[in-house]
């Protein structure tokens, strides 16, 4: 369930800074598992091009999915999920971030006014055997200039889940024999 009156969450459409909708050619159950079990994860999540490092996921509201990955260039970052609310296979709550080895939040390599935490719901429809999955997204507990600047990046976020969810329909198509992704 949604919470209601706390400022860390997006209730109304016109609070979330961005959204993503995309189809896949698989059933909800297999699209939601592939983003329930680290072993799907490894093969799909994160920029084209990246090598997985470490991963450990506790796949619970609580629980936490800390990874690491490396750019192409060597460069080592590290992230985290921490999970607020899951309904299977209808959506997935949770609060993403950069993090340190040890799972402690950290500023974006890429930006240093880039929030701290983003608060990501993900939902999963299915209709004929296809699932819409819609991403949205906005900064919590952000100064106004976190707020900004993730605004100010919203094209580049969507180009960024393009690229990401291409490699999640490769995978799909790949794990379901016979299926074109």
């Amino acid at each position: 369930m949604a919470e209601t009156n706390v400022p860390n969450s997006m209730d109304t459409q016109e609070n979330y800074a961005f959204e993503y909708t995309r189809e896949f050619n698989a059933p909800r159950e297999l699209v939601f598992k592939v983003w329930s079990e680290v072993d799907h994860l490894k093969n799909w999540w994160g920029p084209k091009g990246f090598e997985w490092g470490t991963a450990h996921l506790d796949f619970r509201p609580g629980g936490v999915f800390h990874y690491s990955m490396r750019s192409p260039e060597g460069l080592e970052m590290w992230g985290k999920f921490e999970y607020r609310e899951i309904e299977a296979p209808e959506k997935i709550v949770f609060v993403n971030s950069f993090s340190d080895p040890e799972g402690n939040k950290i500023r974006a390599p890429f930006s240093p006014t880039f929030p701290l935490e983003v608060l990501n719901i993900l939902t999963f429809t299915e209709n004929e055997g296809k699932t819409t999955l819609t991403l949205r997204g906005a900064p919590i507990n952000a100064s106004e200039e976190e707020r900004s600047t993730y605004k100010g990046m919203v094209e580049s976020l969507k180009q960024g889940f393009n690229g990401t969810f291409d490699q999640l329909s490769d995978y799909l198509a790949n794990i379901r024999p016979g299926t074109q992704g």
